[in-house]
């Protein structure tokens, strides 16, 4: 299984975040697209404000995906709700 986790900074205005996904998410080709508020830490505060994820089940879906418009198009409207956030892919055995 792949994942690509996205952490935010802050947490995107909601009706902004429900538009990215029907206008952008929802066309990548993916096994499941998951997000939501990060409300804890066991140490202090959460070391970002927003969670989402994408999963595939092998590289070779995620390569797959990973090359079409729709998620580059995914990641460039994430990037212009102009709130900071991190990538990490994962492959998870």
């Amino acid at each position: 299984m792949v994942r690509a986790t996205i952490l935010y900074e802050r947490e995107p205005e909601a009706e902004r975040y429900a538009r990215h996904v029907e206008e952008f998410v929802d066309k990548v080709e993916c096994r499941a697209f998951r997000h939501g508020k990060a409300f804890g830490a066991p140490f202090g505060e959460p070391a970002f404000a927003y969670y989402a994820e994408f999963e595939w089940d092998d590289m070779d879906a995620f390569k797959a995906a990973a090359r079409t418009e729709e998620f580059a198009a995914s990641g460039q409207d994430a990037a212009g709700m102009g709130i900071p956030f991190t990538v990490t892919f994962a492959d998870i055995s």
